[in-house]
């Protein structure tokens, strides 16, 4: 421990000044008292021989009596019976131990430690289908659902292996369950349909003119999906063709049926509807035909606005893709610019930045490499005059910190570049929208939405949420939008909040609507189903419904834990001695958790392990060693798998599960928080785990809290600060991307980082090591902070704030006051505990409610576990040497679980209840000065069987009567007129629709699509109409605007114009682009008008018949003029 440094010896006699000699007065009946027996020799203090020098007391003592009337928050735990078809036991019997008697900490009712709500139907959010419940995250490896688009009748999903279907109409049927014919973390999902394995899926487009859904790949490829198909597991993909030579990030279809998708770069292609309609009438033995026919037929947007090598759009890589129908126009979004093309003759229109303002024809990027350069170039002559001033008398000290905060801010830059972090662009566009009334939204990294007009005019913003926009969706007049938070909230077309709720415990990264509901994707892989009518007051009907359903979908089991702490002090343990610890008891427990403290220490150690952490790494050889050495004593590979460990500096955590128990563990997460000098060295502070066992959270926390009898506050401080900063994260190791690329760089930062903090340790004191070092800390917490949610300005909830059980253990280096250490050794020989305890510096913060809030600890039974010398056995040998240290309990293990009050049921209000069933020390292992301590817990965890409560969601959903009555709302459409029902078009005349809302209280939506196009036939044979990709527009049909809103009793005009086919600006080459693809002949189109209310699920629609009559020769003439009017650009 850090009291090997020589302590002042007269600080010491202050701390101790004014202790007593004698305890107070205790009852006859103690346990104490009655070790003493008839004795009436008066105590006196002096120094003796003690009877713990000579003999050797068995740590295995029957338990003590405790006073009655002991003021002590003590509280003793019973096991309520529990049927034995409800519960779930990992081995052992369970009344070999009895629970024991538990201390509470006081002010855990408050704040930040208050145990989480939970109940079986969240109050606080909409009831929702659950079509696939949160999976463990170990079973996802290569099957990571990405992406969702809905269909009329289905919920197709992309995934890291291809794509998957749900079909609607199944939604409601039980899950597969373990031993199903899907694999582990699928076995709650509705029943679903698996493709055979591609590449990873990156994006979706539904095209429901022709009953396809088209996915974009990893591997460049785009491929088609038939929804009419007679699907089973693996079911094929129809056409597929290599569209770029990187992942394909976006596709949209336009409003003219051409497929548009991008990649990195900015490259953007259009693949020409006539073109992929040919290869989709192929036969499959001409796939390969199929798919070459497609791929000569691109367009290639980026080469087409190049000129002399400047090109006008960003080469930054395409974040999404939209068609914006109601103008006949495609959005192409980068994280930083936006550019707005035709839809129709692939113009570009217009290129700006996010905050609205047009952008020359220059490419970004390069402008961004000679910012980049500039800013290289004055570091060079800053450095340059740096090393002058240096080399005329800049002391050794000045050059080291230079060296360390030079290399640290390099590793920080070089690795959060190769993550793809970047902390100054907080307002990155990650996600687009458009709105009924024909708006289009936009979402930012730092959580503001932007609203534009069509034309790429900024309108207005809105901040409704710090964290990170995901993703959007939208129906009738409300907005749906999804954060990194996982809160997902519902606006209205002026931005107005209408509603907001915690949808997922992880990031909502796609929405879509479809089928009554709205489905929202977690990035865990969770997918659940929020009725269009929420919130409302359907909600509570069906929430107090299935609450009263509890008992039928509620699961409960029982779990033994084991958590095992020991201060090794940078030695190495004998397996006899690991065994005895954790071997010995291990037989019955489907849990095993191992904090060890010093591992590794000295200067240069902890110098090596700050440096490491900076740029994502962590571990050496002899947490290494300690792992495996546990692992051997734990049988790992035969009775137990090791799921995962951290190490800081000295400190390690490390978990294990048997076997029989890992189907229903995972999720393992690992954090960090040092408190060492500048709260940046690892010397001190915490290292901790989180795992999910049957859906429930539980994190394991091991910590080395600030040492010395005086410094209370210190550690309660640690405590403090460790237990609001510790954020866990999928790994440790969160930049491995980057640190191949810095190896140098990082030998350089620890090298410097060494030889600094040696020097200003011996040499210059502490406050200045305090500055550099928070320097350091903060270019790591920077590091590891960097994420999706930008930039916050509330504090966010700790992540153990919402675990359902906490468990905190290590040397929290709390002692014992007001005793001398011949008064401590006295009454540790005559197993006087009860007094001790009530001189536990712990004991006395927790009852003020300064550390450890609401906490509990199993009344400690064991003698003190500091401080012993090194290989003598017994009690005998604890510190003896000439500073004497008072024996004392710094080695604990305390625990919260989900209790608001001492004594509550398991249930699904309160999911885990804990109960200790063994807490002691190995007294007989004496590989350090520390003795390792051991606490067996039982936990009753009560759950959702997910399946199950689906099945009941659904028998409310069709079966319930006023459910259904109040569902019927959704089904109201306003009363809408079109007029005229047909028209005609000649000599490029423009038609008017007529749409009128005839309804007085509610907003009418339109929509128009085009069904099919024929040829006119003279020989009286009824024509063929056959549909463009999304029910597009023939390219010689302009209709504007083709979407919108109506309020009520008003009307709007909708043009319908006949347009130029052959146009200067749709060649490329001299050569017309799909001049082949359009001739001259009389031709018919169906346009259909799609009407809904503002919160309907239900459509009404209207056919309306464009014949179109015009000769060659019209076009010829009027071709020029066209071209002219159609550059004048709105």
């Amino acid at each position: 421990m850090d009291e090997r440094i020589d302590e002042d010896e007269k600080d010491k006699e202050e701390s101790l000044a004014g202790l007593t000699s004698l305890p107070p007065h205790r009852k006859a009946h103690s346990y104490s008292q009655q070790l003493r027996g008839t004795s009436t020799n008066k105590r006196h203090n002096r120094v003796r021989k003690h009877s713990l020098d000579d003999s050797r007391i068995s740590s295995n003592i029957e338990a003590s009596f405790y006073d009655s009337d002991s003021d002590d928050d003590i509280f003793s735990r019973s096991n309520p019976p529990v049927l034995a078809d409800e519960e779930y036991s990992d081995g052992g019997d369970s009344n070999q131990y009895q629970p024991l008697q538990e201390f509470v900490g006081t002010g855990g009712g408050n704040g930040i430690f208050k145990a989480p709500f939970r109940a079986s139907v969240h109050p606080a959010r909409p009831p929702c289908l659950e079509l696939r419940p949160h999976p463990l995250r170990e079973t996802q490896v290569g099957k990571f659902l990405r992406n969702i688009a809905c269909t009329e009748t289905q919920l197709w999903a992309g995934q890291e292996g291809g794509v998957r279907v749900w079909e609607i109409q199944n939604a409601y049927e039980p899950g597969n369950g373990l031993g199903g014919k899907v694999r582990r973390g699928d076995e709650d999902a509705a029943p679903f349909f698996e493709s055979a394995d591609t590449s990873p899926t990156l994006c979706l487009s539904v095209d429901n003119g022709n009953r396809l859904v088209w996915s974009g790949h990893k591997d460049g490829k785009i491929r088609s999906w038939k929804m009419d198909q007679r699907f089973a597991t693996p079911f094929k993909e129809g056409l597929s063709w290599q569209a770029h030579r990187g992942p394909v990030l976006a596709i949209v279809i336009s409003s003219y049926g051409d497929l548009w998708s991008g990649s990195e770069g900015g490259i953007i292609k259009i693949w020409p509807w006539e073109s992929v309609e040919k290869s989709l009438s192929l036969s499959p033995e001409e796939r390969h035909m199929a798919a070459l026919l497609v791929e000569r037929s691109f367009i290639d947007l980026r080469s087409q606005v190049t000129v002399n090598g400047v090109c006008s759009i960003s080469s930054q890589d395409v974040k999404c893709l939209l068609c914006d129908r109601v103008r006949g126009r495609v959005w192409c979004a980068g994280p930083l610019s936006f550019s707005l093309w035709d839809a129709r003759t692939k113009e570009l229109l217009k290129v700006f930045n996010i905050d609205g303002q047009v952008e020359n024809r220059v490419d970004m990027s390069s402008v961004q490499q000679q910012d980049q350069a500039v800013e290289d170039e004055m570091k060079v002559k800053f450095v340059s005059n740096s090393k002058k001033e240096k080399s005329q008398g800049t002391s050794f000290l000045q050059r080291s910190r230079n060296a360390i905060m030079g290399a640290a801010d390099a590793v920080r830059r070089v690795a959060t570049k190769g993550a793809g972090a970047f902390v100054e662009d907080t307002k990155r566009t990650e996600a687009l929208v458009q709105t009924g009334d024909g708006t289009i939204w936009s979402g930012c990294t730092n959580g503001l939405l932007v609203q534009w007009d069509g034309y790429g005019t900024r309108l207005q913003d809105f901040n409704r949420h710090p964290c990170a926009v995901q993703c959007f969706c939208t129906f009738g007049t409300r907005l749906y939008v999804g954060y990194v938070s996982g809160v997902i909230q519902v606006l209205d077309l002026e931005g107005n909040l209408i509603a907001a709720w915690v949808a997922h415990n992880g990031p909502v990264i796609k929405l879509a609507v479809g089928c009554d509901y709205v489905y929202s994707l977690a990035t865990h892989g969770g997918l659940r189903g929020w009725i269009i009518a929420s919130p409302g007051p359907v909600d509570n009907m069906i929430r107090s419904e299935l609450a009263a359903k509890e008992l039928i979908y509620t699961r409960r089991h029982n779990v033994k834990i084991l958590i095992g702490t020991w201060n090794v002090g940078q030695g190495r343990a004998s397996q006899d001695s690991l065994s005895s610890w954790l071997g010995s008891i291990a037989s019955d427990v489907g849990i095993v958790v191992v904090g060890l403290q010093e591992v590794e220490m000295g200067a240069g150690f902890l110098a090596m392990s700050a440096a490491k952490e900076t740029v994502g790494l962590e571990g050496s050889a002899m947490g290494q060693w300690w792992l495996d050495t546990i692992g051997k004593a734990l049988e790992e590979g035969k009775a137990f798998e090791r799921m995962g460990s951290r190490q800081l500096a000295g400190l390690l955590v490390s978990l294990w599960v048997r076997k029989n128990l890992r189907t229903h563990v995972g999720d393992i997460d690992a954090g960090a928080v040092p408190c060492g000098f500048g709260r940046a060295i690892g010397n001190k502070g915490g290292v901790g785990l989180r795992i999910r066992v049957y859906d429930r959270i539980m994190c394991f926390v091991n910590c080395h809290l600030a040492a010395h009898l005086e410094a209370v506050n210190r550690r309660n401080a640690d405590f403090d600060h460790i237990y609001r900063n510790m954020v866990f994260t999928r790994s440790s190791n969160l930049l491995n991307t980057a640190a191949g690329m810095v190896p140098y760089l990082f030998l350089l930062c620890s090298l410097a980082f060494s030889t600094y903090l040696f020097w200003l340790l011996y040499s210059s004191g502490l406050p200045l090591v305090l500055s550099v070092t928070a320097g350091v800390s903060t270019a790591a917490h920077v590091l590891r902070g960097t994420n999706a949610m930008g930039v916050s300005s509330e504090e966010p909830k700790p992540d153990l704030s919402e675990a359902d059980m906490v468990v905190f253990f290590g040397d929290f280096n709390y002692r014992l006051f007001g005793i001398s250490y011949d008064e401590a050794r006295d009454f540790v020989s005559q197993r006087c505990f009860d007094w001790l305890r009530e001189k536990d510096q712990l004991r006395a913060e927790m009852k003020a409610g300064k550390v450890f809030q609401g906490m509990r600890e199993a009344l400690i039974k064991f003698p003190p576990t500091y401080k012993f010398e090194r290989h003598q056995p017994g009690l005998g040998g604890y510190d003896s040497g000439e500073k004497k240290r008072i024996p004392a309990w710094c080695d604990r293990i305390i625990y919260r679980d989900t209790r608001s009050s001492p004594v509550s049921e398991c249930s699904l209000d309160c999911p885990v209840v804990a109960s200790i069933l063994q807490y002691d020390a190995c007294m007989d292992v004496t590989d350090s000065d520390h003795k390792p301590v051991r606490c067996k817990f039982n936990v009753k965890i009560s759950h959702v069987d997910r399946s199950v409560r689906r099945k009941e969601f659904g028998v409310l959903m069709t079966a319930n009567e006023k459910i259904r009555y109040i569902l019927e709302d959704l089904c109201y459409v306003p009363e809408a007129t079109v007029s005229p029902n047909s028209l005609v078009l000649q000599n490029l005349d423009t038609s008017l629709l007529l749409i009128t809302n005839r309804s007085t209280k509610d907003k009418a939506i339109y929509k128009i699509t085009c069904e099919g196009q024929s040829i006119v036939k003279n020989d009286g044979q009824a024509p063929d109409y056959s549909p463009r990709g999304g029910f597009g527009f023939p390219r010689w049909l302009e209709v504007t605007p083709a979407a919108g809103i109506i309020k009520p009793e008003q009307s709007v005009e909708v043009s319908v114009r006949h347009e130029d086919l052959h146009s200067s600006e749709e060649s490329a080459n001299g050569i017309p682009q799909n001049w082949w693809s359009e001739d001259t002949r009389d031709k018919e189109v169906i346009l259909v008008v799609h009407v809904q209310g503002s919160s309907s699920v239900k459509t009404l629609c209207q056919q309306i018949h464009v014949r179109h009559c015009m000769s060659a020769k019209t076009v010829r003439i009027d071709s020029k003029s066209n071209s002219a009017r159609r550059n004048q650009i709105s």
